[in-house]
């Protein structure tokens, strides 16, 4: 290995380092602790070095999003080849909940820490993991729809979001006040998606004007 080559894997392997030990020290205190400063002391270098990796602290910050949104689409990816659309509800919902409590400080990161960055991420970045993410989950409702499935009028994309909006909660529900109830968020996950695609069990009346738009 020439000199250039080692000067570029160390670089490369003092970059990670950076993000390891922010990711670190996020977790532990939230977004607010981070600073050039303090993870400089952390990872043992000047703070000067880590301006030649970073640009700033939310540059940093941003990065911790990106590859935490990159694991989330990776984890709903194989539901999403599931060929039949409920079924790959059903798959990709579970997906959703097992990886918010499975890897809860990545959960945090991305949807709980800072809502500016998640916000920037979904709305600056249409290519990125995060609005992919969403793009697989409206996948399943334009299929039901073109598939003559969903009434005309129905829109993929609000159904969409109200299945997400639905599933953050569970998972937020479960990481912030465990104690709330005694359902698990299997069951929680599978009622939600039950409830969206069937109805209210033995619901009377039919449905109010507002809900029919």
């Amino acid at each position: 290995m020439g000199i250039s080559e080692r000067k570029e894997r160390q670089r490369a392997e003092l970059r990670e380092q950076i993000l390891r030990v922010a990711r670190e020290m996020v977790v532990k205190e939230g977004f607010g602790a981070l600073s050039m400063r303090k993870l400089a002391d952390a990872v043992e270098y000047a703070p000067a070095t880590l301006y030649l990796h970073f640009e700033n602290r939310d540059a940093i910050a941003r990065e911790l999003c990106v590859r935490g949104f990159g694991e989330f689409l990776a984890a709903l990816e194989p539901g999403a080849r599931v060929k039949d659309p409920l079924e790959r509800l059903m798959a990709m919902a579970a997906a959703y909940v097992r990886f918010g409590l499975e890897h809860p400080e990545t959960y945090r990161l991305i949807f709980l820490e800072d809502a500016r960055l998640s916000t920037e991420l979904f709305r600056d970045a249409p290519d990125g993991a995060g609005p992919r993410s969403f793009a697989l989950l409206a996948g399943v409702f334009e299929d039901l729809k073109a598939a003559g499935r969903l009434a005309e009028d129905a829109s993929p994309t609000r159904l969409a979001e109200v299945t997400w909006a639905g599933l953050h909660g569970i998972v937020s529900l479960k990481l912030t006040c465990a104690a709330f109830q005694e359902t698990t968020a299997d069951a929680l996950q599978a009622s939600l998606v039950e409830t969206l695609v069937y109805g209210l069990p033995g619901l009377k009346g039919g449905k109010p004007a507002r809900a029919r738009r």
